[in-house]
């Protein structure tokens, strides 16, 4: 099937679709909704500036709705991303978030489109390992969890940090794949992947009950032919 891929440049919206390329779908296009209010009630959005470049990465279009980040301003932009596209499906990285799911089912369901979720309800410490199995990269570029510190931003989420996020679900009580809030990611490098992101001018923000990582620019690099 053809299949077009809501994404945030997230480790969740890239790795849903490289489960659902691996099953021999399509992926034809990244939609992406673009908040203008940081909390928005939908969609990711650290770092949606660097869209075209994630996009131009995979190598594949980039399609793109403004929103105010209000509920129903998103949603409506996403009902224009999704308007008249000649895709079978859409493919979500929605984990666990009843409120996500419901909406964006929605949408999907008023246009006649399917919503294909490939990570839904999944066990979340599998699903972490199996993300990092694949060769999906993704560092934190917010943190706003007790016990996540700085140190956590642009950390690599490979096998040693997922140990230490087990240790702060159990002291913490925090969702293991950030599905709380508790962190954002970014895609550095995937299989889907044809160039892989480099980061540049690259600092961190700290106040009391947040981190950030701030990045100044994105670019490619090719990576081997192996």
């Amino acid at each position: 099937m053809r299949l077009a891929v809501l994404f945030s440049g997230g480790k969740d919206s890239t790795y849903a679709a490289h489960i659902m390329s691996q099953m021999g779908h399509q992926l034809t296009a990244l939609v992406s909704v673009i908040p203008s209010d940081e909390h928005s009630w939908v969609f990711h959005v650290p770092n949606l500036r660097f869209l075209p470049q994630m996009a131009e990465a995979m190598g594949l279009p980039l399609i793109t709705e403004d929103s105010t980040g209000e509920e129903e301003s998103d949603l409506e932009a996403l009902r224009k991303a999704l308007s008249g596209m000649d895709v079978d499906g859409v493919v979500t990285g929605a984990i666990a978030s009843d409120y996500q799911w419901d909406r964006i089912n929605d949408v999907c369901e008023n246009l006649g489109i399917r919503v294909f979720s490939p990570l839904w309800r999944k066990d979340q410490d599998m699903l972490m390992e199996d993300m990092i199995m694949s060769g999906i990269r993704a560092i934190p570029v917010r943190v706003s969890s007790e016990g996540m510190d700085g140190s956590w931003l642009g950390r690599e989420l490979d096998a040693s940090a997922l140990d230490a996020l087990r240790a702060l679900s159990r002291r913490y009580g925090m969702n293991l794949s950030g599905e709380g809030g508790e962190y954002e990611t970014l895609v550095l490098d995937s299989p889907l992947h044809r160039s892989r992101l480099s980061l540049v001018d690259v600092t961190t923000e700290a106040s009391r009950d947040e981190g950030r990582l701030l990045i100044g620019d994105v670019v490619l690099e090719a990576k081997d032919a192996a």
